[in-house]
């Protein structure tokens, strides 16, 4: 009872510019330890204290993200499609029992892809491990937190 009181006589109120982990989303108003306000989040530029125009602010700098959130998706729903519609043919040297000398990477597709003009970086191809079967596979690759394209992989005998 008496630690509640202290953080209620000992807090403040302010809205968030940025998304802060444990505490909220950008634009929303939360109630922080004081010292943790002032001394943490305001002079990082992570949050300003609650005031009509501070609201009125946070308002239209939210739209404005959600505006810039919304063609950046489009654009890499554009991309997606144009991932979805190749088909990487990834011939590697077989021994015995088709077993693959080598194995196909993220590094390997995310080549591909740039060949193909696609520019990716290869820690978004969603490999849990290298491709080291004969045979046609989905890779997933993530482009943006609600866009992910798949990339059909076949992986053939070489010569």
């Amino acid at each position: 009872m008496a630690v509640s009181r202290y953080f209620t006589e000992f807090s403040m109120e302010v809205i968030l510019r940025q998304d802060v982990d444990k505490l909220g989303r950008r634009g929303d108003v939360v109630k922080v330890a004081e010292g943790y306000g002032r001394n943490f989040l305001l002079p990082r530029g992570l949050a300003m204290q609650v005031s009509e125009a501070n609201k009125a602010m946070i308002a239209k700098e939210r739209k404005a993200h959600e505006l810039r959130l919304a063609k950046e998706k489009s654009e890499f729903q554009a991309v997606a499609d144009r991932i979805a519609s190749l088909r990487y043919i990834a011939p590697r040297k077989v021994g015995e029992n088709d077993a693959l000398y080598g194995s196909v990477t993220s590094g390997d597709i995310a080549d591909f892809l740039r060949g193909k003009g696609v520019e990716i970086d290869k820690r978004k191809v969603q490999l849990e491990e290298p491709i080291k079967k004969l045979g046609e596979h989905e890779v997933a690759i993530k482009l943006h937190p609600e866009v992910t394209a798949n990339l059909r992989v076949l992986v053939t005998k070489e010569g």
